[in-house]
């Protein structure tokens, strides 16, 4: 029976390539490894559609309702997109760092901070919030099939749904819900290097329906609608303005801190940079810029206010009463954003989070298997309950956004000031103590004290965001810029601590990926290592091997 259970589990194990220099173990897999040059494949066109996705979706359309929420007009909540996009750039620029030059992803960096243990904390988090926000924009994905099928029978659009109100979600919407997924099964089986197509068929669809959005309600209303004549009513404009800039780069943290995820797959250094500093921010601007002018001249037409691009064009069919050219019109145009849900969900949410899960148990999860545990959760999350029951719960999840900037801030002072860029890259895969990021037991605990440091200011401002979210002070309005000032303290407090404390062998490695040393250490061979005295070990590190010869383990 043992026997058999063993060949079972061995059965299970991801798949390793043919002639393959590696070997699944606790910390190694196909897709954990840094990208070897036959799967470098991402040119400067190929980034230039990464954040036509990310920028050009439904979450960036519908970015000036908050922003108008906070009181300022219609033009500084632009100039408010505008910053945040730039300031979002360069952010990606920096933390893509690691992907660029060593070809290595989010969840093997945070090995290098945290520890070859202390990693599992910034990617568990990852993972958890990811779940939810997977689930959020499967049911927006599962509306848009929804208006698929309403457009092309207006008796399916009006019918009575059968499932209890307490369910919070239609029979037409579940049935969306369910069609969707059938479609992004498909897309998960799609290696992450061979996705550019797609995602091109994806920017396409959803531009079209921008662009025929646009060209219907400015001439229909005979311009740009009342919301670009509003008076600003913020209490304190300077401060709704940073309010606004953070939110902007609050909607796109998560996007900045996994870049090395998608830029590990570069054919050559340097191909991302333009599309981080030029694509981002133009994307993202236009997209919000393109938001508040159809939903401030659709409000002229329609006379409400819609500011989901799914429910408006619901509502255009009603408003032409299912004539034939209109519910053709919305049928492409809900194609369109059922395209956009399912790239962005597969950009922001499928690849990261599947290879994270595949951090956390790499001999038998890898990508792909870690995306279908992320779909089924996500399912399994019932999105539609907390989106109209759970805004508590919502709004923690929205407020985990506060742990993921002291997160950032650490990554990128390790990375680009104490380190220098230099990674010992085999060492990522050793979790043993002859492992430079090895630290304390397998623990950093620099990056624990830098991180609390980091998130602790936002905690009071954060609970009471959750009791009384309608009150304001210091603390709430801290809480609300947490993202730009928790990126800050987080790089500050960790920088500090280890001017105070350095960190061991951190003059070690390479500031570039040597290919062939990488696959010699991981197939077995030893790769000399410079050898440390005693007075040079950090004073934690006492189990460490003096003469350590860093080979990866398998």
């Amino acid at each position: 029976m043992p026997m058999l259970s063993s060949k079972w589990a061995k059965r299970l194990e991801c798949p390793v390539d043919e002639d393959a220099d590696y070997v699944n173990d606790r910390w190694t897999n196909r897709d954990l490894i840094p990208i070897p040059p036959e799967r470098r494949t991402y040119k400067i066109w190929s980034f230039a559609i990464y954040w036509f996705v990310s920028g050009y979706c439904i979450s960036a359309y519908t970015t000036g309702s908050s922003l108008l929420a906070y009181g300022l007009t219609a033009q500084q909540s632009m100039a408010c997109v505008i910053i945040g996009a730039v300031i979002t750039g360069l952010l990606s620029v920096v933390s893509g760092m690691p992907g660029e030059i060593h070809h290595v992803g989010f969840t093997v960096i945070s090995r290098m901070s945290w520890g070859m243990k202390g990693s599992y904390f910034p990617v568990c988090l990852r993972v958890f919030t990811s779940i939810w926000w997977f689930g959020i924009q499967s049911y927006w994905g599962g509306q848009a099939v929804n208006l698929m099928l309403g457009a092309m029978s207006p008796s399916w659009k009006h019918r009575p749904s059968t499932l209890p109100l307490s369910s919070h979600i239609t029979q037409q919407e579940l049935v969306g819900v369910l069609l969707w997924y059938l479609m992004y099964i498909p897309l998960v089986m799609v290696p992450p290097e061979r996705l550019q197509r797609p995602f091109i068929v994806s920017s396409i669809a959803f531009g079209a329906t921008s662009i025929g959005l646009l060209a219907w309600a400015v001439p229909k209303a005979g311009g740009g609608g009342p919301l670009f004549k509003t008076v600003n009513t913020a209490s304190s404009t300077p401060f709704s303005m940073m309010l606004g800039i953070t939110s902007i780069l609050g909607s796109w943290g998560s996007g900045t801190i996994g870049q090395s995820d998608w830029v590990r797959y570069s054919k050559r250094r340097y191909y991302p940079l333009l599309s981080q500093l030029v694509a981002a921010p133009v994307m993202i601007t236009i997209c919000a810029l393109v938001g508040v002018v159809v939903t401030s001249a659709s409000s002229e037409i329609l006379g409400e206010i819609i500011w989901s691009p799914i429910a408006l064009l619901s509502a255009v069919q009603d408003y032409y009463n299912s004539s034939s050219a209109v519910r053709a019109a919305v049928f492409f145009a809900g194609l369109g954003c059922t395209c956009a849900q399912l790239s962005i969900n597969v950009l922001l949410n499928s690849v990261s989070t599947g290879m994270d899960m595949a951090g956390l148990w790499p001999r038998y999860i890898n990508i792909r298997r870690g995306a279908y545990i992320l779909a089924a959760l996500g399912l399994a999350s019932n999105p539609w309950q907390i989106l109209a029951s759970a805004a508590i719960f919502l709004n923690v999840v929205s407020g985990l956004g506060v742990f993921i900037a002291p997160m950032t801030g650490i990554m990128l002072c390790d990375y680009l000031v104490i380190r220098k860029r230099k990674l010992k890259v085999e060492d990522l895969y050793n979790g043993t103590p002859s492992s430079i990021y090895w630290y304390h037991n397998g623990f950093h605990w620099r990056a624990i004290v830098a991180f609390v440091l980091g998130a602790w200011p936002f905690c009071p401002g954060f609970i009471m965001s959750l009791v009384n979210p309608t009150r304001v002070n210091n603390w709430t309005k801290l809480f609300n810029i947490s993202f730009l000032v928790g990126v800050s303290l987080g790089f500050v407090s960790f920088l500090l601590i280890c001017l105070a404390s350095p960190p061991p062998y951190t003059d070690q490695g390479l500031d570039y990926l040597d290919d062939e040393r990488f696959s010699n250490s991981v197939g077995g061979q030893e790769v000399p290592s410079k050898v440390q005295t005693p007075l040079e070990l950090d004073v934690e590190d006492k189990t460490a091997p003096p003469a350590a010869i860093s080979v990866l383990s398998v």
